[in-house]
């Protein structure tokens, strides 16, 4: 596997966090390759619009590879967009996964090539030491075997910096998956994260919402008003009102967005009271965290007291 980086550099990650997860992909039976420029840095933590599509086009190219890790999120992915070849990405389908700032590149990708992408895991998350099970095990879930899975919401979670201390852990019971309103989907799998994905708006790299179940979250930079107002801006797009299902991921603490909250949020919305909604689920910017295929196909139930979702095409 190859890890490149579209956004931050591979420099900021320290070597013992590159270690760890070199060891961890290694027990998972992936060796890593790192991309010529991946540890170029510039004033922004990141490269040049060229080393970065330089290095996405060897790693899509390149024979000996079959799956294509970022290294971090960033906040410039968006920038190598009119850049890249997609052609030649659609003639090489590869495994690409990560999330956060990824969210424009992967779904760029869906919306020129239909070829299915990854929001799950970079390569530094793999540094983790403890709590990382949850998310290597839907990592091996939707891209080692072709079987439709369920989500079932993690024991505990955590919202710590665990790349700071890798021992004195913080981990909080999970609540579980919220129903905020009931229904029953099934659809195409578009967004990640959501001020991410809005980057994309009006431009040829949106991907058709029509058909579609949307996974949102957001960091601990979004609060409850840029959430609201995040979320209203997507509601406007062309083919929302025919948007199947919505799907939101556990937020950070520090953006004061608990589910009840984000439930309020979302029934002040009268977009939303025809589609499903469930909110609280194991992806974003916490941990752990499943994996789950930009471009596949989710299934989604929220009753009253009863929040499941499957993946059923990855």
């Amino acid at each position: 596997m190859a890890v490149v980086s579209p956004s931050r550099s591979l420099s900021i990650i320290s070597v013992q966090v590159r270690k760890n997860a070199q060891a961890k992909l290694g027990e998972l039976g992936l060796g890593v390759v790192y991309s010529k420029n991946a540890e170029e840095s510039d004033e922004f933590d990141s490269s040049s619009i060229e080393s970065r599509v330089a290095d996405l086009r060897w790693a899509f190219e390149a024979k000996e590879i079959n799956a294509i890790f970022t290294c971090i999120g960033g906040f410039n992915s968006n920038q190598l967009l009119a850049s890249l070849d997609y052609s030649r990405i659609n003639s090489n389908p590869k495994i690409l996964c990560g999330y956060s700032d990824i969210t424009a590149l992967q779904n760029a990708i869906y919306a020129k090539t239909g070829l299915v992408t990854y929001s799950g895991p970079h390569f530094s998350s793999f540094g983790m030491l403890k709590g990382i099970e949850y998310t290597v095990d839907y990592l091996k879930k939707c891209l080692f075997d072709a079987r439709a899975f369920e989500v079932v919401p993690s024991p505990l979670w955590s919202d710590d910096r665990w790349y700071i201390d890798q021992e004195k852990r913080e981990f909080a019971r999970n609540e579980g998956h919220l129903a905020i309103n009931q229904g029953s989907a099934e659809g195409t799998i578009l967004g990640g994260n959501l001020c991410t994905f809005n980057l994309l708006q009006g431009t040829e790299f949106m991907p058709d919402l029509g058909g579609s179940v949307l996974f949102l979250e957001d960091d601990s930079e979004t609060k409850p008003h840029t959430f609201d107002r995040d979320l209203q801006s997507l509601i406007h797009q062309p083919g929302f009102d025919e948007v199947k299902g919505l799907v939101i991921g556990r937020f950070q603490k520090e953006s004061g967005l608990p589910p009840d909250l984000v439930a309020k949020i979302v029934k002040r919305k009268k977009e939303l009271a025809r589609i499903p909604v469930i909110a609280g689920v194991d992806f974003g910017h916490t941990t752990p965290q499943i994996t789950f295929p930009i471009g596949g196909t989710a299934r989604l139930v929220a009753e009253k007291n009863r929040a499941e979702l499957e993946i059923l095409e990855h």
